[in-house]
């Protein structure tokens, strides 16, 4: 490899991704610009690009049919969420009339992944926001819009969930504090 470092992967080695379950989610801005919005009065106020991310996330369950949005916020320079990817449906399979499916083949849709949903949101989104940039003269970024990797945690059961979603809730209170807010220690001084 010739000095070239390779990343350590953060996914659970030997886990399949694609499998029922629930995963809570940070993909953060690369340089953890932040693009999105403010804080105020510890509420988050999202700008036009803020919003456009909230759209590409709540598109996401129409884009992948095997998922499940539970909770998410858009952040200055990160979303949190919570995505469950739950059983995959039948190629083929479709309404009739009177409210029962109608199968045409018996072949499971591809499995779409954690990685795959993530992968699809950071390019639909990094597309849209380049028009931003063009269109509306929103903030450009240098190089790529994301992080080339992401925070994911598998929410292994209800008590675990709740906790998570309070944390996803109260984030823009604790903006102050907030690891990824680079104003973080100039706010304290």
């Amino acid at each position: 490899m010739g000095g070239m470092l390779q990343r350590k992967s953060i996914r659970l080695k030997g886990y399949d991704y694609s499998q029922a379950g629930t995963y809570y989610i940070s993909i953060c801005t690369k340089d953890r610009l932040c693009l999105f919005g403010d804080i105020a009065n510890q509420e988050m106020v999202l700008n036009a690009a803020g919003r456009m991310i909230t759209d590409a996330w709540n598109e996401l369950a129409e884009r992948f049919c095997n998922i499940e949005l539970v909770e998410y916020i858009v952040m200055p320079n990160h979303i949190h969420g919570v995505i469950s990817i739950v059983g995959v449906p039948l190629v083929g399979t479709r309404k009739t009339g009177n409210g029962l499916s109608k199968r045409a083949g018996t072949r499971p849709a591809p499995t779409k992944g954690l990685g795959d949903i993530v992968g699809a949101f950071k390019s639909f989104t990094t597309n849209d926001y380049i028009q931003g940039v063009r269109a509306n003269g929103w903030t450009p970024f240098p190089g790529k819009l994301w992080q080339r990797n992401y925070y994911e945690h598998i929410v292994r059961n209800d008590k675990e969930l709740n906790l998570i979603r309070e944390y996803i809730r109260q984030n823009p209170a604790q903006w102050d504090a907030d690891k990824e807010n680079p104003l973080r220690f100039s706010l304290r001084e």
